[in-house]
């Protein structure tokens, strides 16, 4: 279970993002850095306990239009061996010290249990609040077990996202820039075997909802 502590952090998560998203290739602002606000999002459990796991939600509003984007993130008190090119940066956290912040599609942590929640044998966390299902997440599949041990990511990005070969023939693709609809959760699309979606708060007061991932066969 991971513990939400209600503490500092410095540098902030939307501090680091907007250092890092310029040089993606899915980034959609100018030339500008952009300037984010914390929209949404859920976290996943570390069966370990030792990763921090979060998916958030920022929205650039810096245009004149507002750009919603996804970062899944992982969190941990020590560098991952290997994974130097993927770090998002470092921050002081007031309980925990350093925290090494990563781009989570590249964590073997996040990658494995964001696959089990697209199984189902993973519950969405809440963002904020410690030990609390975030039941407002959808998520469908209905095939084979998804990873084996061992199971280390290799993705790749371009202006459409990032796309993670899974096991069995199947791609993994996380929309970093995510197209809000109104209402109810949005269904996926019909060439995909599998999805995750959810919501979160507009400031009009509306709640868009996004399809956050899809699995497709290769």
């Amino acid at each position: 279970m991971a513990v939400i502590h209600r503490t500092t952090l410095k540098p902030g998560k939307t501090e680091l993002l907007a250092d890092w998203l310029p040089g993606r290739p899915w980034y959609r602002g100018g030339p500008d850095a952009p300037v984010l606000e914390k929209s949404g999002g859920f976290r996943l459990d570390d069966p370990e306990g030792e990763v921090g796991i979060e998916f958030m939600v920022v929205t650039d509003t810096s245009g004149p239009g507002r750009t919603a984007y996804l970062a899944p993130l992982t969190y941990r008190g020590a560098p991952l061996e290997g994974a130097e090119h993927a770090l998002v940066g470092t921050t002081e956290h007031g309980v925990l010290g350093t925290r090494w912040v990563y781009d989570g599609c590249h964590d073997p942590v996040l990658v494995a249990e964001l696959l089990a929640l697209i199984e189902g044998r993973a519950q969405a966390m809440a963002q904020s609040v410690t030990d609390t299902p975030d039941h407002e997440v959808t998520r469908s599949y209905d095939g084979a077990p998804l990873v084996p041990d061992g199971f280390r990511p290799e993705p790749s990005e371009d202006e459409d996202g990032t796309r993670l070969p899974v096991p069995g023939g199947l791609t993994l693709h996380v929309h970093r820039v995510l197209t809000p609809v109104a209402g109810n959760a949005p269904l996926p699309p019909r060439d995909a075997l599998g999805h995750v979606a959810t919501g979160w708060p507009d400031p009009d007061g509306t709640r868009p909802h996004a399809v956050f991932m899809t699995l497709r066969a290769l």
